[in-house]
């Protein structure tokens, strides 16, 4: 009994802080979204489910969804893969990969700031790094943060680039937690190295696996600076995303009811993901 007390009050300061600043403002958000509260109103008064109904009949909030679709379940994937491929590479006992280590991860330690400011040169029409390499192949010149078929392919390229060196650190550690017994046993027996990878490496990386994906989503649904670095959500809501566009209700046309209610739809989505990953996906993984 002893023991429970002194765990209970072991844990009481992180309980209070996790009631404060997350499940508080998460009831609280559940509550607004049944308000109409804007600047339009002195006072907000309960609507029910109109907000949700509003949305259902809102094209530019359909029009976020599928890029937001679209912008998680390309970035996340590739991003992946990428991670997955550079941490086999480093893995190898070679010369320089401290080096290669460095130069992986370094985009992960750059501002969002400051990544959107580079890529917003890159992506510049005329003089931009982008424009340059297809000048020298003889292409036509590209608006890519102009152009709505561009524009959020150009922002996928970009957060590939900067989230794909955060998931390299988790594969390597994750490899380099596989014991080299399992290889050495293979390579007796005369395994190929592709073999090895799709029997050996990936069946014991899928804990890894999970952990990285969801960490992946929940990252690239909350980017948001570089929107309003680089493009606002233009042209024609083409590069908005459901973070940002909860920022603009909320801050620029100040429909706190609505901004709830998207808040809303936006934790629904994460928590669903987050229950197929952790309740169907995990069920598939050994972890022994």
């Amino acid at each position: 009994m002893k023991t429970n007390v002194q765990a209970w009050l072991l844990f009481l300061p992180s309980l209070i802080f996790l009631l404060m600043f997350t499940f508080y403002p998460v009831l609280q958000t559940i509550y607004l979204s049944f308000f109409r509260a804007d600047l339009a109103i002195p006072d907000p008064f309960f609507v029910g489910l109109e907000n949700y109904q509003q949305l259902k009949e809102d094209a530019v909030f359909w029009k976020v969804m599928k890029n937001t679709f679209w912008f998680v379940f390309t970035t996340v994937p590739i991003s992946m893969i990428l991670a997955l491929a550079m941490a086999l590479f480093v893995n190898r006992a070679i010369r320089g990969t401290g080096w290669l280590k460095t130069a992986f991860f370094y985009p992960t330690v750059i501002p969002m700031i400051a990544v959107a400011n580079i890529w917003l040169f890159i992506y510049t029409p005329g003089y931009g790094m982008m424009s340059q390499i297809l000048d020298v192949f003889g292409f036509q010149d590209i608006n890519w943060l102009g152009t709505a078929n561009t524009v959020l392919p150009a922002m996928i390229i970009m957060a590939i680039w900067k989230e794909a060196g955060f998931f390299m650190v988790f594969y390597l550690a994750g490899l380099q937690s596989i014991s080299k017994e399992l290889y050495e046993s293979a390579s007796i027996d005369g395994a190929s190295s592709w073999y090895t990878l799709r029997k050996i490496t990936l069946p014991l990386l899928m804990p890894t696996t999970l952990f990285v994906s969801i960490i992946a989503v929940i990252n690239t649904i909350k980017l948001v600076d570089h929107i309003a670095i680089m493009t606002k959500g233009g042209p024609d809501n083409a590069s908005n995303l459901l973070l940002y566009y909860i920022y603009e209700t909320a801050f620029n046309f100040w429909n706190e009811g609505m901004a709830a209610t998207l808040t809303v739809v936006m934790l629904v989505i994460l928590l669903i993901v987050a229950i197929i990953q952790i309740f169907f996906v995990d069920k598939k993984i050994h972890y022994s």
